[in-house]
């Protein structure tokens, strides 16, 4: 390598180590940031994601838990409002307040119900608990949608509480593995009910964990495509890079200029405030 090659190189790694560092500060300090993962084939690395709408960090490792959100260095001190799917290792940062992610719960209740009523084909429309969780659900997302800048009525919010309640303290499961799931749904809703209702009470908590699930689409994308990635080093740079273009996007910076930019030894930053 020649010593104008290694100084490029020298450059380019401290540029990118500066925009990471200012982007996970940007994020650590958030009041709201969205957490998910993507599994990687190959050799089973994870793909982890952590957002805003004004800034992403996706980070590639090969653990999924603890080890890896320790080495992204986000979630550690973080003191703000977690949005994530149940996954256990989350809840272990408990300087944290967590909402969790209605989407995935509708999909499980939806499951449930379907399961329920094919099941019971002898009494079409019968009643199923999970389909009461649901529409309590959909009925509060409604009225927060309704007015996005407002908490739903309180009275609003215990009604459908209520109800949420009911169908927990009335449900019955089927014998086996899938009764064994259901009631594990059950126990859940039942002992995170705050964290799957905290968008109702506060404008600021989405109702589900979207964002960051559409930030590693285009990983996915590539992952059908392209196959899995050669290299843990290229998987970094890769994570990386995506950073950089999805953060720019969101401040409005095309993604050719943005990348003009790279190119030219002078990446954007993020502002200072």
């Amino acid at each position: 390598m020649s010593p104008t090659t290694r100084g490029q190189t020298t450059h380019e790694n401290v540029t990118r180590a500066q925009f990471l560092a200012q982007v996970t500060a940007r994020l650590k300090s958030s009041p709201v940031v969205h957490f998910t993962g993507l599994r990687c084939e190959g050799r089973n690395h994870w793909l982890h994601s952590a957002s805003t709408p004004a800034f992403t960090r996706l980070f590639f490792h090969r653990r999924r838990g603890t080890e890896a959100m320790a080495k992204m260095n986000i979630l550690p001190g973080f003191t703000g409002t977690a949005v994530h799917d149940a996954w256990a290792p989350y809840d272990t940062y408990t300087a944290a307040r967590h909402a969790l992610c209605n989407a995935h719960l509708l999909r499980e209740l939806q499951a449930v119900t379907d399961h329920h009523h094919a099941s019971n084909t002898d009494l079409p429309g019968a009643w199923c608990w999970a389909q009461q969780v649901r529409d309590a659900l959909l009925t509060l997302h409604k009225a927060a949608a309704a007015h996005p800048d407002t908490p739903v009525d309180q009275a609003v919010i215990a009604a459908e509480t209520v109800k949420i309640r009911h169908a927990l303290l009335a449900a019955t499961h089927p014998d086996g593995a899938i009764g064994r799931k259901h009631r594990a749904l059950a126990r859940r809703i039942h002992r995170r009910e705050v964290d799957y209702l905290k968008f109702a009470s506060d404008p600021a908590i989405p109702f589900t964990n979207n964002p960051t699930e559409q930030e590693i689409r285009m990983t996915k994308i590539r992952q059908k495509i392209s196959g899995t990635m050669r290299t843990e080093k290229g998987a970094g740079h890769f994570a990386d890079l995506r950073s950089y273009l999805q953060t720019t996007a969101k401040h409005g910076v095309p993604a050719l200029a943005a990348l003009t930019q790279l190119t030219s030894r002078n990446p954007w930053l993020p502002a200072h405030t």
